[in-house]
């Protein structure tokens, strides 16, 4: 058998096949891998399959799995919710059509805040840094009055301030200032938007 020079039986690498174990060890309790496969059903039957106007049925859904939704929130029937309990959406909120919502972190949306189509906020990743790449469950905060616009893609541990109104396709990889409008690939701030009285 052909040998790589300098190795031998006493390396410390470890063989692939059990970094490979390692890497996929789960971090979930058996009481939170129970909850998500009943979310799963719960999801693809009751919220999928319920009529466009009922919000309130679908909020109400979401807080028997521990989410934090007011009962004036508004979500489509089509949204994409993992980890409910780890949902918290204030008044008047609403999230479009196709927007997923990956809680394996917190994820906190404040009143009157939109989430448009297709939007995608990913509370979660792995530490590349480390061989067995565990996971990272970094919170997102949306701040009152904020657009989260059709497509955007909102990264882990990021917060949008007040206001903030991020612009189509763009995406979120660090903290972006109140009152701004935001766009691009990271999004920066591109102008101020006008501040107007609160709720």
């Amino acid at each position: 058998m052909n040998r790589s020079p300098g190795h031998d039986d006493a390396s410390p690498v470890a063989p692939v096949g059990r970094a490979a174990e390692d890497r996929h060890l789960s971090t979930w309790t058996m009481r939170e891998k129970v909850g998500r496969v009943l979310w799963y059903a719960v999801e693809a039957i009751f919220f999928r399959l319920s009529p466009r106007p009922m919000y309130g049925w679908r909020a109400w859904l979401l807080r028997r799995f521990g989410a934090d939704v007011h009962r004036t929130a508004r979500l489509r029937s089509t949204v994409r919710i993992e980890v409910p309990w780890h949902l918290a959406i204030g008044a008047g909120s609403s999230v479009g059509d196709f927007a997923i919502l990956y809680c394996l972190g917190p994820i906190r949306i404040g009143r009157g805040v939109t989430i448009s189509q297709y939007a995608h906020l990913c509370a979660g990743t792995h530490d590349f840094t480390r061989r067995d790449m565990p996971l990272l469950r970094l919170p997102i905060v949306i701040e009152d009055e904020a657009w989260i616009a059709a497509d955007v893609f909102v990264g882990p541990g990021v917060t949008v301030g007040e206001g903030c109104v991020v612009g189509a396709r763009s995406s979120v990889f660090g903290d972006l200032r109140p009152w701004t409008v935001c766009m691009g690939n990271p999004a920066r701030a591109v102008k101020e938007r006008p501040r107007f009285d609160q709720r």
